[in-house]
This record gives C-alpha cells, sequence and structure tokens, in this order.
C-alpha cells in the first residue's frame, strides 16, 4: 500500500504501459483517473480496478480535455498527487523525409505539447497543496535514438530534456519531476518500431538488448511506483532507463 490515500492520473491508460501503471498504482492504495482517447478502453479498464478510479475519453493534446481530466480529480477526491504522462504515439519505422508533415505534428502534439498542456493545469494545483509528483514515460528512443524513427526519438528527448527542467524549477515547491525511458515493449506500438512485427524483426530488436526481452507493463508499473513513492522522496530530474541494459 505505498500509495494509499493517494490520488493518480495515468494518461494512455487505456492499454500498454499505462494500463499496467494504472492497474498496479490501485492495487498499492491509489485512486484516481484512467484517462484514454479509447473510451472504451478506458472503462473496461476502471472497472477492472473497481470504485477507487473513473475513465475519461480525453485527447492529451487539447487543453480542454487535460482541463477536465484534472478538475474531474479534484471534484472527486480534493487533491492530486500524482500525474503520470504515459500517452504518446509514433510514426512507423521508415526514412525520416517519408514522414508525413501531419504524423509529425500529431507526433510531438501527444509526446510534447500534452507534458506543457498538463503542466499548465496540474502544477498550479500542485503548488497550492504543498507537493506533487509528475511522471513522464519518454523512450530509449531519447537516449539512443535508432535510425527509422527520427522524430519519435527527437520528441522523446525534448520529454527528457523537459523533465530535467521541470525538476530544478519545481524542486522549491516541493514537487518532484522524473521520467522512465522503457525500451520497446510488448504493446500496440511495437509494431510501428520495427516497421513490421516478424519473427526476423523481433530477433534483430531483442538482439540489441542484453537481457534479451522485450519490457513489459509490469515492467514499467513496477519502476512507476517506484518513482511515485515516499520512497523516492529524494529523487527528481532522474531519467531512469528501463531497458534491460539497451543503453550502456
Amino acid at each position: 500500500m505505498r500509495l494509499k490515500d493517494k490520488t493518480a492520473i495515468v494518461t494512455g491508460a487505456g492499454a500498454g504501459f499505462g494500463k499496467g501503471i494504472a492497474i498496479r498504482f490501485a492495487k498499492e492504495g491509489a485512486r484516481g483517473g484512467v484517462i484514454d482517447i479509447n473510451a472504451e478502453a478506458a472503462m473496461e479498464v476502471a472497472i477492472q480496478i473497481g470504485n477507487s478510479a473513473f475513465a475519461m475519453e480525453a485527447d492529451v493534446s487539447i487543453d480542454g480535455d487535460i482541463s477536465r481530466m484534472v478538475q474531474e480529480a479534484l471534484d472527486r477526491w480534493g487533491q492530486l498527487d500524482i500525474l503520470v504522462n504515459n500517452a504518446g504515439t509514433t510514426h512507423r519505422n521508415q526514412p525520416m523525409t517519408e514522414v508525413t508533415e501531419e504524423e509529425y505534428e500529431r507526433i510531438f502534439a501527444v509526446n510534447v505539447k500534452s507534458v506543457y498542456l498538463s503542466a499548465r493545469h496540474v502544477v498550479p494545483v500542485m503548488k497550492k497543496q504543498g507537493f506533487g509528483v509528475i511522471l513522464n514515460v519518454a523512450s530509449t528512443a531519447g537516449v539512443r535514438p535508432r535510425p527509422g524513427l527520427v522524430w519519435y526519438n527527437t520528441s522523446k528527448g525534448a520529454m527528457m530534456t523537459a523533465t530535467k527542467a521541470m525538476a530544478i524549477e519545481l524542486a522549491g515547491e516541493k514537487i518532484r519531476v522524473n521520467a522512465i525511458n522503457p525500451v520497446a515493449g510488448e504493446t500496440g506500438m511495437l509494431h510501428l518500431f520495427m516497421g513490421e512485427d516478424t519473427p526476423e524483426m523481433r530477433g534483430k530488436f531483442l538482439s540489441t538488448i542484453p537481457l534479451g526481452r522485450f519490457s513489459m507493463p509490469e515492467d514499467i508499473a513496477s519502476a512507476a511506483l517506484f518513482l511515485c513513492s515516499d520512497e523516492a522522496s529524494m529523487i527528481t530530474g532522474a531519467n531512469l532507463e528501463v531497458d534491460g541494459g539497451r543503453t550502456i
């Protein structure tokens, strides 16, 4: 019960890493919001968790949607202890010049602008409370960029820099900001990272991970739990690789 009586919002929580984080947080005593652009997926996760969670359809690149999710948490529980900026998107693995402008803009809206928008609504709440934790789910792509994912790599690098910059600005307010950098995982975006999901491509990707497997939602949830718990009260501005040794 490391998050007992804590209120948390997890974006992109309808599947993959976000679902794993939301469920793990609930098992550790947290109440909160399961936020996803897929309303049905968000509802399924919230039902699985039970009465301590609410589901909400939201696009994290839209200011009004961010405002709604924060207000809902405050209306229900009167505080917001933890925000996990997990929602993300990518383009298919391909040469950088073949990524369309529309794809590029969507990647930066979801992966980078969302951090800005959520900060505008969450930081004032946490400042008033005198505490809070923000966790950004970035990627090893921002540490060791991979060919074919140039603009995704760039967006995650921006997320990592934002994490450090936010951490130093908010430290005096007792608000901690950290990031997790997962390696490619068993999620709905894996086929996009690889270009195609074939045994050959899986083997190629796995050969770059010293521990020899993809990350799982449970791996990311465990790291998120630690960084968002009081056990990590002296940690801020960290970008934690959860990557099986990929970035060594």
